[in-house]
């Protein structure tokens, strides 16, 4: 069976056993705490907690699951490639009962498609079992039901389960999602890998590799309590797991379990051979499968044989990762799971390079097609995002490769001291970009020892700068009933009334929790409202009073109020008073003005650029929208073209509608934009712009839970303020729309007002200049320009045509001025040369040697003329060959340029030319310095030009 066809009879076991096959979860994960989603029960988590209802019918389901482990807790990154079973990136196959079927029904399910459909020896198979050890404290009892399940099946085949069922405490066989929360035991199958399968599981939890786990069985029936006691849970669950790359080793690696001679391996599978035989392709290697004694090896006692093996397991396991990731929108960067990410990148480029990759053209991008091709089927965003995958891994691999030799060349001369210093460490982690633990392989490779405490304290250091910069918040928890929920009334309502139910008091605040809000919490992107907050009291309003911010805790809405904006904080609102909670409708307008036009832009560039620039986060505020996306830069055309686009849909006067539908409705609708790692419920919000208002048929389609204008009209203008990188492969677009637009143009069109200006007096000063020196003017049409017709009312292609011609008109002038100062400093430069040449010529005599001589010893002068003629006067005495000292002081108008020169007689009788300017020049309130034979300075002190000469003088004899 091909890896495929074991993955397809996964699926179709467990559908027969009516389990719906569902997707696998996207890498990014639902809990903040995790890196990457690294296990197959992620997804299910508020399932087994009972938050969520399972939307399954029955409530099973079969799936396989990409995880991700080179980071945090879970990390194997170091050992890939040195063993035969360690990735970063893995698929777990399991099935799942969230309150259905139990113990009997997950291990016979177990053992029919083990034994049965793949066809693993029964004699070959141990199954482990719970039982504690109560001398360490291990909770509960020993699974006797488990056994006995387990016991009936071995014996069916003849085998005697005392042999076969093998004792695991806590450690190997008991699972806890934490300290508190839903556990239970588990049961594991066991296979002996060994010539002749006689070690009576002996090898199992060893950590033998010829005896290996082949499939998980966890029942999660308790619950632990912060008392350490353990509850039976009302609902018990089942959470089975079997590693893929695993049993697809095992039955390739025995011939389909006839051969037992070679230990298998995961990469001798055709899960890897496809990678490696594009490898041996591009690279013109073979590879071996051979592997080091253990993942401890001596690294720098490798055979280049066996370095090569490795290398092609690390790019092909890479490679996985990568890829994988970069579908499910995570990109290389260069904070947490970003930079794990490059990282690992970084490191295939490293072992690329054992492999003959010089870094003159990508390799890794060459073998996406394969994986993409191999993996589609299954997880079908590989196909779609196959492109991104390639300009990503393009783009990042070249920019590694850009300092990868240099910051190679500065290892290979620091290794000479014999050790790796923490400070050279941390130099080639923050300035090339080298990943530690890249820094430690190079270490291992040649026997050299790296000073970690060293590099840990500066990372400690650079850590305590960053955050030391960073605004720090103080969020209190908060004790609330746990049943406390408030209804969100701020889709439809800008003021509801509600019944206070909690009052919280903190040091200078209230926080008051109503059954009904209008209020929106910061979620998504969106700033929450701001507003008032009016008790009602004997059929009368009292005093209005601020809301300052809300918050979500739980279910409820938290708003904020000062206690310094009440009278008597202690009597002015209590639990059980009605309220009138009233959002500040102008404030909220203006964001949802920018939130809607925020799903136009997001529709514009799937339009403009690709359907690949996937959204990386957004804000939308009163008076902008800022929206981060994958890409490469825009053309100013895109730019142009979205800007059009988004504000030809305005013009439409399109209606904004929402509907609330099954989110197993609409999940797999390309054309409705779902965010990747987002956790969405049963139930969902579907924004869409135009269409019918109770269809999905609209365009700009996408899950969100924020609020929005009823109208596109309502936005009034779009106007893209800025495009720009923020990271490797992530470009920004800031802009403004409606009255925000017309404010920031009306401030970039006074700004061009007064650079005109500026740009006009500028060139008059240079005409000046340029008829000083006998060279023609240049000029610009300078009629004025009219900065009105930026009325509220005006259209966009009115106010955007003003806007341009603004841009344009002072573009041009400043083209102009540019142009114009190039040319004078032409012109001076000319006129300078030949100044210089006659003073020169008129100080100087060529005495019958050829040599240029005065009459007195050296030469001292003050001149007036351009700054320019300093450095000629200079270069005159050095081209005439002057073998004696010269101090030049030329007065622009505005301030002295003072210059020294020093031929070979002047330096011989102990004279600096930069020893002259830093002596004479404080005489003028100036500085400066150079070489002994010249140096260049200048002085602010018009008025001491005089006493600067003659003290060169006296100075120079």
């Amino acid at each position: 069976m091909t890896a495929n066809e074991i993955r397809q009879s996964f699926f179709d076991f467990f559908k027969e056993q009516k389990h719906t096959i569902v997707p696998s979860a996207s890498l990014l994960p639902q809990s903040p705490g995790l890196l990457f989603t690294n296990a197959g029960m992620n997804q299910f988590v508020p399932y087994f907690l009972g938050t969520e209802k399972a939307p399954y019918d029955p409530p099973r389901a079969a799936d396989t699951q990409k995880c991700i482990r080179a980071g945090g807790k879970h990390n194997d990154l170091d050992d890939v490639g040195y063993d035969t079973y360690h990735h970063t990136m893995f698929e777990m196959l399991g099935n799942w009962s969230f309150g259905d079927y139990f113990k009997a029904e997950a291990i016979q399910w177990g053992w029919e498609y083990i034994v049965e459909r793949l066809g693993f020896p029964a004699e070959r198979l141990y199954a482990s079992v719970y039982r504690p050890d109560k001398s360490l404290g291990d909770p509960s009892e020993f699974d006797q039901e488990a056994y006995d399940l387990w016991a009936k099946l071995f014996e069916s085949k003849g085998l005697d389960p005392k042999k076969h069922i093998v004792d695991g405490n806590k450690a190997d066989n008991f699972w806890m999602m934490g300290e508190t929360g839903p556990c239970g035991p588990c049961s594991e199958l066991h296979v002996d890998l060994t010539p002749n399968g006689d070690t009576e599981g002996k090898l199992v939890n060893m950590d033998s590799d010829l005896c290996i786990e082949v499939w998980n069985l966890v029942f999660i029936q308790y619950n632990a309590e912060a008392d350490g006691t353990f509850r039976d849970l009302p609902s018990k669950h089942v959470d089975t797991g079997m590693g893929f790359e695993r049993a697809c080793s095992i039955y390739q690696g025995t011939k389909g379990f006839t051969d037992f001679s070679q230990k298998p391996t995961n990469y001798a599978t055709d899960v890897f051979t496809p990678i490696f035989a594009k490898l041996e392709e591009i690279s013109n290697k073979k590879y071996n499968d051979i592997y080091p004694e253990s993942v401890e090896v001596d690294k720098s006692t490798l055979s280049a044989e066996m370095k090569e093996a490795v290398a092609f397991r690390v790019i092909a396991d890479h490679i996985r990762t990568l890829s994988f990731s970069i579908a499910d929108g995570i990109l290389p960067g260069n904070t947490g799971r970003n930079y794990v990410l490059r990282r690992i990148l970084r490191r295939a480029v490293r072992y690329g390079r054992t492999l003959g990759f010089t870094g003159e053209t990508p390799f890794l991008p060459q073998l996406v097609d394969v994986l993409v091709d191999q993996m589609k089927g299954t997880f079908p965003e590989m196909g779609e995002r196959r492109e991104a995958i390639k300009e990503t891994l393009t783009r990042e691999e070249e920019s590694f490769n850009r300092t990868l030799d240099r910051g190679l060349g500065m290892f290979d001369k620091e290794a000479e001291k014999g050790k790796i210093s923490g400070d050279f460490a941390f130099e080639l982690y923050d300035t090339y970009g080298f990943p530690i633990d890249l820094t430690e392989l190079l270490c291992q490779e040649r026997k050299l020892e790296i000073d970690m405490d060293g590099f840990e304290k500066r990372m400690d250091e650079a850590r305590t700068l960053s955050q030391a910069s960073q605004k720090k918040t103080v969020v209190r928890a908060l004790d609330i009933s746990s049943d406390v929920e408030t209804e969100f009334t701020g889709y439809s309502e800008d003021s509801s009334e509600a019944k206070v139910l909690e009052i919280h008091e903190g040091e200078e605040s209230l926080l008051v929790i109503t059954d009904r809000s209008p209020y929106y919490v910061e979620m998504g992107g969106q700033l929450g409202d701001t507003g008032i907050l009016t008790p009602f009291k004997d059929g009368n309003f009292g005093e209005a009073i601020e809301v300052t911010s809300v918050q979500k805790i739980g279910q409820a809405i938290a708003h904020e109020i000062s206690k310094s904006a009440i009278s008597n904080p202690s009597s002015a609102i209590k639990v059980g008073d009605t309220v009138a909670l009233t959002v500040d409708a102008k404030r909220r307008r203006r964001i949802e003005t920018h939130h809607t036009a925020t799903h136009l832009l997001h529709w514009a560039l799937h339009e403009v650029v690709s359907s690949d620039a996937t959204q990386q986060g957004s804000l939308v505020t009163t008076d902008r929208l800022r929206f981060d996306f994958t890409s490469g830069a825009l053309t100013p055309e895109q730019i142009a073209e979205i800007e059009v686009k988004v504000n030809q849909k305005i013009a439409e006067n399109s209606g904004v509608f929402y509907n609330e539908v099954p989110h197993a409705d609409v999940k797999n609708r390309k054309d409705i934009m779902q965010f990747f790692g987002d956790k969405y419920g049963e139930m969902v919000r579907v924004v869409q712009i135009g269409g019918n208002e109770l269809g999905l048929d609209g365009y700009a389609m996408e899950l969100c839970g924020g609020t929005h204008l009823d109208n596109t009209a309502d936005i009034g203008i779009f106007k893209i303020k800025s495009e720009s990188a923020i990271a490797s492969g992530v470009r920004r677009i800031e802009a403004a729309c409606g009255v925000a637009a017309y404010d920031w143009a009306r401030g970039i069109m006074e700004k061009n007002g007064h650079e005109e200006d500026e740009l006009r007096a500028k060139l008059e000063k240079i005409n000046e200049g340029l008829k000083a020196v006998g060279a023609e003017e240049i000029h610009y049409p300078l009629e004025a320009h009219i900065m009105s017709g930026m009325l509220a009312e005006a259209s966009f292609e009115e106010v955007n045509n003003t806007f341009n011609k603004s841009l344009a008109y002072t573009q041009g002038l400043r083209d102009t001025v540019t142009a114009a100062d190039k040319k004078l400093k032409k012109a001076q430069a000319g006129a300078a040369a030949a100044m210089a040449d006659n003073m020169l010529n008129e100080a100087l005599a060529e005495d019958s040697t050829g040599n240029w001589k005065l009459e007195t010893e050296n030469l001292a002068a003050l001149v007036e003329g351009p700054a320019s003629l300093l450095q000629e006067l200079i270069n005159g005495c050095k081209k005439k060959q002057y073998t004696k000292a010269a101090f030049f002081i030329v007065n622009d108008g505005s301030r002295l340029h003072i210059g020294a020169f020093c031929g070979p007689d002047a330096q011989a009788a102990g004279l600096q030319a930069g020893k002259l300017i830093q002596e004479l020049g404080p005489i003028a309130g100036g500085k400066g310095g150079g070489k002994p034979d010249q140096a260049r300075g200048a002085a602010p002190e018009l008025d001491k030009a005089d006493a600067l000469l003659a003290a060169a003088k006296e100075k120079l004899g």
